[in-house]
């Protein structure tokens, strides 16, 4: 769960037929610009199996992980996922493995109604766990979020009780974006 740092952040209707295009558009511009001669980008997929609402990230690293075409690293999945617990030290094997890569993070997030089910994209950092009132630090050179429900009071709850099936058909729209302009960058 986390909030975006940056101003420039991008919202997209994940409710859209287009949102997985306007997703891709907006990731394979962020990568031209923040990153035009850096290496492979590296997809760090945040949250856990254990919450409904917080398991947006690993859905996606499964779906992106189990592509035939996705020629990208991915940390993060169903199977493996990365959360508060494991972060710092998937932060550190990243940075030994792929120095210079640009990191893409994913993470689930709570927003405001007018904003529910939106994507969310941006360059920068995201803070994962801050939308439960931990500092995790940040992750990212450019940040994606799912804002999979409204935030509150007990926002833990809140994650508990989100449906299961909303949190699919955003990590399945933000996949395929991903997907898309991986076709285009390669």
């Amino acid at each position: 769960m986390s909030i975006s740092l940056s101003s420039k952040t991008r919202y997209i209707d994940g409710h859209s037929d287009l949102a997985p295009y306007l997703l891709s558009r907006q990731l394979t511009q962020l990568l031209g610009a923040c990153c035009p001669d850096a290496s492979a980008p590296v997809f760090v997929c945040i949250g856990t199996d254990l919450v409904t609402g917080d398991s947006l990230g690993p859905m996606v690293g499964s779906v992106l992980r189990c592509s035939p075409d996705f020629p990208y690293t991915v940390y993060g999945t169903l199977s493996r996922p990365v959360h508060a617990v494991n972060l710092s030290d998937t932060m550190a094997e990243i940075a030994s493995r792929h120095p210079g890569s640009p990191v893409i993070a994913i993470d689930a997030s709570l927003g405001t109604k007018k904003h529910l089910h939106y994507i969310t994209i941006a360059p920068g950092a995201l803070s994962p766990g801050a939308g439960v009132n931990k500092f995790l630090g940040t992750v990212g050179d450019i940040s994606i979020t799912g804002i999979i429900n409204i935030s509150g009071e007990y926002a833990h709850m809140i994650l508990q009780s989100t449906r299961p099936s909303t949190v699919m058909n955003m990590a399945q729209c933000i996949a395929k974006g991903i997907l898309l302009a991986c076709c285009q960058m390669s």
